[in-house]
Order: structure tokens, then C-alpha cells, then sequence
């Protein structure tokens, strides 16, 4: 006989996910959300996940959001649980990642008399949340009227803005009173408002007035539509396209490694290669290099495609456009003269130039994280769904090919903390066969993203290893303080093999390039359990390489 929670505020809660086709619930043990997890596990509408560490389990639901692309709720019991949520909320909150935040409190009066697991919830995440909700102990007088509206309210939000969403729930014991019926509950009217664009007539003037025009893709999910849209457009060599690996954008004319280009600029490239018409598309752009250009480039109109976000970030923002980019360009391209532009092979002359540089280069390396990666792109097979961790993986992920797959990074904040229990999220909504590549230390950071129980057997996780956080060698800066090794590289001598085992992973290391070689000929191919390589580039001075790389393709 099943058995669900006493709380009317559950009860509406659960009844409205399921109508808005909310159905993954990733919960966190605890007293005090107790009723939350006995009503929903015994929900057959309901997919359950049970995820012990709650910053973890915060990444796993944004994981399953983005696999899903769709609203995902977690939940977690009172106190400190809620406060480790934060890392994945910001992270979702600057990548328009759809979470339901739902964190059970102690009742209202007894926040700040010393109760135990009592801190004050209420409004907790505002500063990264795009509403925040406080729902009636079931006692109070018009609870059910009042809990019905606002928890309405805050999932339309969490749809509208597809970015995340706190209900707080103070509740009341007894938490585990239960019944065998859940009451009817009244149909509701869905009113999640769908945005409508119309191009204005100045912005359709401006493109065809335009002779130097660039469209910078940053971080956004694959989108055959705007794959076409944009291959259209530069068809005839009319526009110039930057994108990265974690734009999820295919096209032999579209620039696909941004850094190669324009690494080493001086002050008279900046004047030549400067776009008129700048045009950016998704979130976080990872280049640097290319932030660095833009800003001292000062393009004369720039406009910013997102229904959400509209950031400055080149300081030259003329227009904020809200729409997605599908609807902007199926608009556009209505009006857009697409004439041949020399300044699309004033760029296809350069690119010319670095990628010769760049075999050149390729060939002459010996084993190392560079040419782990460069391995790397040759040997994945095609149609995975492809998670580097941040910090030097994303940033040798531009360097190579990887368009084959659909690729992910968590741009939004770009910090190591959470990437391993992304990508398991993702792994546990997904069809397809999740790759994580990631450094050693993000690695460790998040080794509870592998305590559950939900990992797909086809799921595979490769450390590079190099000892410490190699990024602090490459930038400028860290290398010239004493502080460097303990404080900032973290220089360590830790390997994933026990980790591995106690997982329960099958484990493989490697050292060389022809064993790497060799192990990555097999390693993807179906196995009973999911599996972690480590490469082990501990005794290689990674960054040397690295850096003789940009000198080289400065020698051009």
C-alpha cells in the first residue's frame, strides 16, 4: 500500500510539477524534507534520485536540466543543506539553467533562537535566482490558496526564464504522518508566457549598410536551425563567424579556434581585423584573447541576441535584442543583403596561415596534455555527449576538433567545482554515451559526484593528470611568487585508481602516448561498468609546451 505525506503543501506542490511535467527529483536525506521524499518516490509520475551531498546534488540536477532541457527539482532538508546548493545555483542562474529549488525549513518562528538546523532561508539565493517564494505553514489561515498561486507562479518563472527558482518550505511536525489517498486537486490554467519578436527596420538597415560584420558564438547548446541559419549567412562570405568548441556550431567556414587566430595581436591588428558590426550570440565566451581584441577593437555598433541576458562585455553594447537567436535570424534573412565582404578573406587569409602553423606544430610534439588532447579528438567517436571540466581542459578543447559531438563546459561562473556531478547528471538523463575530460584537481575537488547510483555503464571519465593546477603555470602572473607550488598549483602526487575501485569504475592508466594510443582504440566500446583513464602527464612540463605552441604560431 502506498503511503504519502499528511502536508497539503506537498501535496499541491507534487500535483503542480506533474501537471507542468516537472518529473525529476534529485533529494537530498534529511528529517525535515522528509515528506517531500515519501510523497514523491511513491509517485509513479516521479523520477527519484537519491544524492547524499547536496553541493553535488545541486550539479547533478543542473546536469539533468541540461540533458533534458527542461526544469528539474531538487531538495534537501534544513540548515547548512540549503547554503550548499549556492555553487550550482549561481553556475545555473549565468547559464539559464532551468532548476526548482525546493528547501524545507524549520516554521517561521523559529528562525534565529538557537533552533537546531535553522539558518535564514528565506530569500537565501536572491542575488542568483530569478524569483524566490515562501510558502504558508499548512496551519496558517488561506495556506492551500496561497501556496497553489505561488508555487504556480514560480515554476511559469522557472520555464520563462529558464535559469532557477527557490521555494522555501517551512514545515511544521509531525513530518511523518501519512495517508493512503491523496485529495483532487483543481486542473489549472497555464498561462507561461511565449516571447514574440519583430526585427526593427534600423537593424535590418544597419546589417546591409555594414562591410565588417562578425558574429562571436559563445557557450550555448546545439541548434540545427541556427547551424543553418548562420551557414547561410556566410555562404557567400559575407560575414565572419567566431565560434568554440562549446558553441556546438559545424561549418568549415565558421572560425572555430579563436585563439589560434589572434594570438600575439598588436595595436595594428587590432585596427584591421576590428569588425563595424559586432554580433553576439549565447553565454560566456571563453577566449580571453578575444575579449582582450574586442574591447581595444571598439566596434561601432554591437548587438547582444538573448532573451535573458545582455551583457556589456566588449563595452561597446549599442542594442538588446530579446529573442532567441533562431527567431532573430529567421528574421533577418528575410531582409539581409549577402554580398561578398574582403574582410571574410582578410580573416580566411590568417586562418590560412595559423593552421599550417598548427599541424606543423602537432607533428613536432611529443607526449604531453597537448597532445593528449590532440589524440584526443581523433579518437572519440562521433555523437557523445562531450563535458570538459574548466580551467586547462576547455582551454586545450579550443585548440582541436571536437565539433563531432554535442560539447559542454559549466560557463557560467567557469569554476572546477562542480563539473564531475554534471556530467553525471547529464549521463543519468541521456540515451547516449557521456564523455567527461577533466583536469586532476577538478577531478578530486568533486569526487562525490560519483556517489550514486544512477551512472550508466557507458559512461566515461578521462583525467589528465598533471600533477597540480597547471593553468597557474600558463597565465602570466602565478609563476613569479614563492607561493606558487603549495598555495596555488597544488602540486600533488595523487592518483584516481583507488577512487576508481571504491566507485566501483574499471580503471586504466597511462603514461605514454603510444599506450594512450592503444587504450583509447577500445575504451569507449561497451562495457558492464562505466570506466575512468587517467593519463599521467606529471613528469611533462605541460605548460612549456603550451607556450612554445602560441610561439610557434606567432612565427608565422
Amino acid at each position: 500500500m502506498k503511503q504519502f505525506s499528511s502536508k497539503r503543501s506537498i501535496q499541491i506542490l507534487a500535483h503542480l510539477l506533474e501537471q507542468y511535467g516537472i518529473h525529476n527529483i534529485v533529494i537530498s536525506p534529511g528529517s525535515r524534507n522528509a515528506p517531500l521524499a515519501i510523497h514523491f518516490s511513491e509517485l509513479e509520475s516521479f523520477n527519484c534520485y537519491s544524492i547524499v551531498d547536496e553541493r553535488s546534488a545541486g550539479f547533478v540536477g543542473l546536469g539533468m536540466a541540461k540533458s533534458e532541457k527542461k526544469p528539474v527539482a531538487i531538495t534537501c532538508t534544513s540548515g547548512s543543506a540549503s547554503a550548499n546548493y549556492y555553487p550550482a545555483i549561481t553556475e545555473a542562474f549565468y547559464q539559464n539553467i532551468p532548476l526548482l529549488i525546493l528547501t524545507a525549513d524549520r516554521p517561521t518562528d523559529f528562525v534565529d533562537i538557537f533552533d537546531g538546523q535553522t539558518i535564514r532561508q528565506k530569500e537565501i539565493f536572491a542575488q542568483h535566482s530569478y524569483g524566490d517564494f515562501q510558502l504558508l505553514e499548512d496551519g496558517k489561515e488561506g495556506a492551500d490558496e496561497t501556496n497553489f498561486d505561488l508555487i504556480k507562479k514560480a515554476v511559469e518563472l522557472c520555464f520563462e526564464k529558464k535559469g532557477p527558482v527557490h521555494i522555501n518550505i517551512p514545515l511544521e511536525e509531525p513530518l511523518y504522518e501519512l495517508i493512503t489517498e491523496i485529495p483532487k486537486f483543481p486542473p489549472i490554467e497555464k498561462t507561461i508566457r511565449k516571447p514574440h519578436y519583430e526585427l526593427p527596420s534600423n537593424l535590418a538597415a544597419e546589417w546591409n549598410t555594414a562591410k565588417r560584420i562578425m558574429i562571436l558564438v559563445g557557450t550555448r547548446d546545439y541548434s540545427e536551425e541556427l547551424e543553418m541559419q548562420l551557414s547561410q549567412l556566410v555562404k557567400n562570405h559575407s560575414v565572419v563567424i567566431l565560434c568554440e568548441a562549446n558553441s556546438n556550431l559545424k561549418n568549415e567556414k565558421f572560425f572555430s579556434h579563436i585563439d589560434r587566430y589572434i594570438y600575439n595581436f598588436k595595436e595594428e591588428d587590432f585596427k584591421t581585423y576590428a569588425p563595424e558590426l559586432l554580433i553576439t550570440i549565447g553565454q560566456n565566451v571563453v577566449s580571453k584573447k578575444i575579449k582582450q581584441f574586442l574591447r581595444k577593437a571598439k566596434p561601432k555598433s554591437h548587438w547582444h541576441i538573448d532573451e535573458v541576458w545582455h551583457p556589456d562585455t566588449f563595452f561597446s553594447l549599442t542594442e538588446k535584442i530579446e529573442a532567441t537567436a533562431e527567431n532573430f535570424f529567421a528574421k533577418l534573412l528575410n531582409f539581409a543583403k549577402l554580398e561578398p565582404q574582403p574582410y571574410y578573406n582578410l580573416w580566411d587569409i590568417l586562418r590560412d596561415k595559423k593552421d599550417l602553423r598548427h599541424q606543423e606544430y602537432c607533428l613536432l610534439s611529443n607526449f604531453s596534455d597537448f597532445k593528449f588532447f590532440e589524440s584526443l579528438s581523433y579518437k572519440l567517436p562521433e555523437n557523445i555527449n562531450l563535458h570538459f571540466s574548466n580551467s586547462s581542459a576547455i582551454r586545450y578543447a579550443q585548440l582541436f576538433d571536437f565539433n563531432k559531438n554535442k560539447v559542454y563546459c559549466n560557463r557560467g561562473t567557469s569554476g572546477i567545482d562542480g563539473s564531475t556531478s554534471t556530467a553525471m547528471g547529464f549521463a543519468m538523463r541521456s540515451p547516449n554515451q557521456t564523455v567527461l575530460v577533466t583536469g586532476d584537481l577538478s577531478f578530486f575537488y568533486d569526487i562525490n559526484g560519483l556517489w550514486n547510483n544512477y551512472i550508466p555503464p557507458y559512461t566515461r571519465i578521462i583525467i589528465f593528470n598533471n600533477g597540480g593546477g597547471d593553468i597557474f603555470k600558463i597565465i602570466p602572473g602565478p609563476s613569479s611568487t614563492n607561493a606558487l607550488d603549495e598555495f596555488i598549483l597544488t602540486k600533488h602526487h595523487k592518483s584516481a585508481e583507488l577512487l576508481a575501485k571504491h566507485f566501483g569504475f574499471g580503471y586504466t592508466k597511462v603514461d605514454d602516448e603510444e599506450t594512450l594510443l592503444r587504450v583509447l582504440e577500445n575504451f569507449f566500446k561497451p562495457d558492464e561498468k562505466a570506466k575512468i583513464l587517467e593519463v599521467d602527464t606529471s613528469k611533462v612540463e605541460n605548460a612549456d609546451v603550451l607556450k612554445g605552441y602560441f610561439e610557434f604560431l606567432k612565427n608565422s
